[in-house]
């Protein structure tokens, strides 16, 4: 697989669906906002919620283009996700910051009404490839 040619089909696309898998191996699609930075696609989202403790869970995934309501655009490719302790969160900040504009900002606003739910803001990194388990 040529993994550049597969990350830049992701580049210009406004959501992605993110597939996640239960413990049952059940798929559980959400579509979410994603940027790439230095060859990484990187979701953002609370660590309490179900993609964040099932991705901690098996790193399992699958990313597919598509609209705001996760109706694919392109095949899903399948990938390894795990949460970004090392990277900078000012620079992936910025970076979603860049690319969505007022609404990125809109929902950081709200985002304090909401901690108690979602938890705290967690960036999780992926790769191309398959997961084991």
């Amino acid at each position: 697989m040529d993994v550049s040619a597969t990350i830049e089909q992701f580049v210009g696309e406004r959501y992605v669906r993110l597939t996640t898998f239960r413990r049952s191996g059940d798929p559980v699609h959400t579509a979410v906002w994603h940027v790439v930075v230095d060859g990484v696609l990187y979701v953002h989202t609370g660590d309490q919620t179900g993609k964040a403790k099932r991705l901690r869970a098996n790193g399992r995934a699958e990313i597919a283009p598509s609209d705001a309501r996760g109706r694919t655009t392109g095949g899903p490719v399948p990938m390894v996700g795990a949460a970004v302790n090392g990277e900078d969160p000012k620079r992936l900040e910025s970076a979603f910051r860049d690319k969505y504009g007022w609404q990125y900002r809109a929902v950081g606003a709200t985002s304090g009404l909401r901690k108690r739910k979602i938890g705290e803001p967690t960036y999780f990194g992926f790769h191309f490839g398959e997961a084991n388990g």
